[in-house]
C-alpha cells in the first residue's frame, strides 16, 4: 500500500480528532482540535472538489476553535 503525502494529511487529522475527544482540559482540547481542522482543510484542497464538504465545515471549525481559544486566554490572565 503506498501512501502519499494527502493520505498522511488525511489519517493525521483524523488522529487529532480523536485525540481530542479524550482530553479533559477545555484549552487543550480545542488546541488540538483546531490542528486536526487544519490539516482536514489542507486535506480538502488537496483531494479537490470532492475535499469541499470536507474543507468547509472544518474551516468553519478553525475560526470558532480560535475564538473560544482566544476568550480562554482572556479569562486566564
Amino acid at each position: 500500500m503506498n501512501f502519499t503525502w494527502i493520505d498522511w494529511v488525511g489519517y493525521s487529522a483524523s488522529v487529532f480528532l480523536i485525540i481530542s475527544f479524550l482530553i479533559n482540559d477545555i484549552k487543550n482540547l480545542r488546541f488540538i482540535n483546531l490542528i486536526g481542522c487544519i490539516l482536514f482543510v489542507i486535506y480538502g484542497i488537496a483531494i479537490g472538489k470532492a475535499g469541499i464538504p470536507v474543507m468547509i465545515p472544518n474551516a468553519i471549525l478553525c475560526f470558532i476553535q480560535i475564538y473560544h481559544l482566544y476568550k480562554l486566554s482572556k479569562t486566564a490572565k
